[in-house]
């Protein structure tokens, strides 16, 4: 298949281009900066990646002049949109119409141009953060005004692509871990180990779900490319539990891997502004994506140990 894909410099977006591409699709990833306007290191990192194994359009936007004339090419099999404004995401001040502006800038143009030029299959990633995705312990309210943007623009693509006969599908994301993440709750675990300290978990009780981010790339690709007839989902899921129990199973598979004492806390909590439980739904068949969870911990461990071995 030959795929447009928006947002590869994120984390899940990288991951997902990667596994596409070795599973011998022809990746054209649209990024909105330059190749060197990527002053973050990670984001710099998987753009260089990325640059060597697909074929990178730079300086483009999501509904721009220079996106318009790219989804009028023939020959595209599908059109996968992964980025959405992030900026700020996670303050209360995020404007959520303005993301979906941004994130749906031209939508009923760009579906044209490509129904035009032979695609009608766009794939949306969603987050079990919005309103009224996964599962949870409270009525499924949105998680911040970032949620709200997203389930917006999930009801602008999908009126759109419904006027327009679209197949569309919604890929909803958890929490993914794994190499190339943001410094986040496993990046923190790490460091933490590595600089032979406990660290300490101060939300144990949240129960969420985390998964392998080698796992989830694979279960976007196959949804991706054997995406059903119509508007479809999927919500796939990995470790569902307290936040408490991940630490711990994090912490046993780095200890027996970086031979480290991996020690932590857990405070003990007492407040809930988020809800307690959110979680995706769709259990994920690792044999028939042919996902080893072995070698998932062993990519990960080895690659903190290469981030933070050699500091």
């Amino acid at each position: 298949m030959k795929v447009l894909f928006t947002g590869g410099s994120s984390f899940t977006g990288c991951w997902f281009i990667k596994e596409l591409v070795s599973q011998g699709h022809e990746v054209v990833a649209v990024f909105r900066r330059g190749p060197k306007d990527y002053a973050d290191d990670l984001r710099s990192a998987r753009v260089a990646l990325l640059s060597s194994i697909c074929s990178p359009v730079f300086h483009t936007a999501f509904g721009d002049d220079r996106f318009m004339d790219l989804v009028r090419q023939p020959g595209w099999d599908i059109l996968c949109c992964h980025g959405a404004q992030v900026t700020d995401y996670n303050k209360p001040g995020f404007d959520a119409l303005a993301a979906v502006a941004n994130n749906t800038r031209g939508l009923p143009t760009v579906l044209e141009r490509l129904e035009s030029a032979g695609c009608n299959k766009v794939v949306l990633t969603g987050s079990v953060f919005e309103n009224d995705e996964g599962a949870g312990s409270t009525d499924l309210r949105a998680f911040s005004p970032y949620g709200l943007s997203k389930s917006f623009t999930w009801q602008m693509f999908r009126y759109h692509a419904q006027v327009r006969g679209f197949d569309l599908g919604k890929f909803v994301i958890a929490n993914p871990f794994g190499p190339y993440e943001e410094r986040r709750f496993t990046h923190y675990l790490i460091k933490c180990w590595f600089d032979g300290i406990a660290a300490t978990v101060n939300t144990p009780n949240y129960v969420r779900d985390n998964i392998h981010v080698s796992l989830l790339a694979k279960s976007y690709a196959h949804f991706a490319t054997t995406l059903s007839s119509g508007i479809s989902r999927i919500n796939p899921s990995g470790y569902v539990e307290s936040q408490g129990a991940f630490t711990e199973r994090f912490a046993a598979q780095m200890r027996q891997r970086l031979n480290r004492q991996c020690e932590f806390s857990l405070k003990r909590q007492t407040e809930y502004p988020e809800p307690r439980v959110r979680i995706n739904t769709d259990l994920v068949d690792a044999e028939l994506l042919r996902w080893s969870e072995t070698a998932a911990w062993d990519e990960l461990a080895a690659y903190y140990d290469k981030v933070f071995g050699a500091a």
